[in-house]
């Protein structure tokens, strides 16, 4: 893997880069950007960078910006909110957030070119290193096998399914991550 460096932004750091997360997410994602617009994507950032917690990691590569990964800690208002949707709940109290148990990691990407050189391992590890929640959770979509498939060798687990109430969401298989990640 070629040498990595990061820089970490809080919630009011992570909205004075908001340009170059968008420039980032269009070009992982090209003409495809994910299933909702480039704006619809930037609306929920911006929402997102509202919450307490909010934590967000850039990684760089001979000086340029080639990779970006957030999320924040879940709070008691989880189920109106990343738990909303939810199709199968697999364990009583699996649901119950506090600001201290569930870290939801949202997003990993990485720049078309530097796709396929370890920076998105590289990108989860070193955000996920620094929590101190008992687990993270995020969602992925069943048919994103490549996604899906490094998820599992990095020791995810599903544990159920979600439907987020966003405009043409598709469904979400729900993978969870015991904390802290043996590096």
């Amino acid at each position: 893997m070629p040498a990595l460096k990061f820089r970490r932004y809080d919630a009011a750091g992570a909205r004075s880069v908001r340009e170059l997360v968008a420039d980032i997410h269009r070009d992982a994602y090209g003409e495809g950007v994910g299933f909702s617009s480039d704006g619809e994507f930037m609306r929920r950032y911006d929402a997102y960078t509202a919450r307490d917690g909010f934590d967000l990691l850039f990684s760089e590569m001979n000086g340029a910006t080639v990779g970006q990964a957030w999320g924040w800690p879940l709070d008691e208002n989880a189920m109106n909110g990343w738990w909303a949707g939810l199709l199968d709940e697999p364990e009583p109290d699996f649901t119950r957030e506090d600001g201290r148990r569930t870290f939801a990691l949202s997003e990993i990407m990485v720049r078309r070119a530097a796709a396929g050189q370890g920076i998105a391992h590289a990108l989860h590890d070193e955000l996920l290193g620094a929590r101190t929640e008992e687990r993270a959770t995020l969602l992925v979509r069943p048919a994103n096998t490549r996604a899906y498939q490094a998820y599992l060798r990095w020791g995810w687990k599903k544990t159920a399914r979600l439907r987020p109430a966003w405009p043409d969401a598709p469904t979400f298989d729900v993978l969870i991550l015991p904390l802290p990640i043996n590096r």
